[in-house]
């Protein structure tokens, strides 16, 4: 019997692929271990396919902007660009909200309640501003973390009204640089050695009796007198806080670094400096109104004190 019609014989010299016998298709002249590849052309539909994606692919590139340049891409013969797109839509936008923000701009923001269509697209834009600049900080539903405060509920520092929360927008929380900013300061009763370790027990015995954690007692008894001298000249003597200087209560259960044995002692060792940018030179003034608005919307905002009412009373008189 010939060599050539052996199955997955060498094949002689110059006589071309091997043809596959059931399949009729040529080899494409090469075995391993006794197993040849077929020389199966490729299909039709997919050679035209592929010239069609070659030619809409260049195509493409006539048309629309795609061919990288040193500083930019080709424009493309439409001349169309995403950019393009989000500009004009940036712009219509801008358009649209322009007389809200100019009714925004013009109305003091103490007398943003007596208009609620305006109070309510005050509320929406400053929804849309806190997801950009503030959630980092006080996360998503603004509940806040350690250090950084819950603005849901109703425990200020410095105050909640739309006004004073529009100056702490401004200004920020000991931001360098910023001689209005908000400041408190708490002395580092520890570490600068003003009481010893012991007397740090009782003080924070005598806050954990005010604040309804713990049951009195004898130390909470001596740390009533220490917290009469050190810590009453902010915190008041009965420990419900200052505003005027930024001390919190004491006494209800709203805590900001925790009020456990372990966290309030550190507070105490250490003392805490938090701090929160000021706005006032990082966003316009329209938006810092409406993020004062959404912050006092969101469940814990106070109404306008009445002192600053008639205030603003008597300035509209004497204009």
């Amino acid at each position: 019997m010939a060599d050539d019609l052996i199955p997955g014989a060498p094949e002689a010299p110059n006589s071309g692929p091997r043809v596959d016998a059931p399949t009729g298709t040529a080899t494409v002249g090469h075995q391993w271990d006794g197993i040849e590849e077929l020389d199966t052309p490729m299909p039709r539909w997919w050679l035209l396919t592929f010239f069609a994606c070659i030619v809409f692919a260049i195509g493409y590139a006539i048309v629309y902007p795609a061919i990288p340049l040193a500083n930019s891409a080709s424009k493309g013969l439409f001349g169309w660009s995403s950019h393009g797109d989000l500009d004009a839509e940036l712009s219509a936008e801008a358009a649209r909200q322009a007389p809200v923000k100019l009714a925004l701009a013009q109305l003091p923001i103490d007398q943003l309640p007596g208009n609620p269509q305006l109070l309510r697209a005050a509320e929406r834009g400053g929804r849309s501003a806190f997801k950009v600049h503030c959630v980092q900080c006080h996360g998503a539903g603004a509940a806040g973390s350690q250090g950084y405060p819950n603005l849901n509920d109703d425990d200020w520092l410095w105050g909640g009204d739309l006004a004073t929360i529009q100056t702490t927008l401004i200004n920020g929380i000991r931001h360098p640089g910023n001689d209005d900013t908000r400041v408190s300061q708490m002395p580092a009763f520890g570490r600068d050695e003003i009481l010893q370790r012991a007397e740090i027990r009782d003080v924070v015995a005598h806050v954990r009796v005010i604040s309804g954690q713990d049951e009195a007692s004898a130390a909470a008894a001596r740390g009533a007198a220490l917290f009469e001298a050190n810590c009453a000249v902010c915190h008041g003597a009965a420990g419900t806080g200052n505003r005027e200087q930024g001390a919190p209560n004491l006494t209800d259960a709203i805590w900001l670094y925790g009020g456990d044995r372990a966290s309030l002692t550190a507070t105490i060792v250490n003392a805490r400096a938090g701090a929160m940018p000021a706005w006032g030179n990082r966003l316009d003034p329209v938006t810092i109104k409406m993020l004062a608005a959404y912050v006092h919307s969101l469940g814990g905002g106070e109404a306008t004190p009445v002192v600053e009412i008639a205030a603003a009373d008597a300035a509209k008189t004497t204009q």
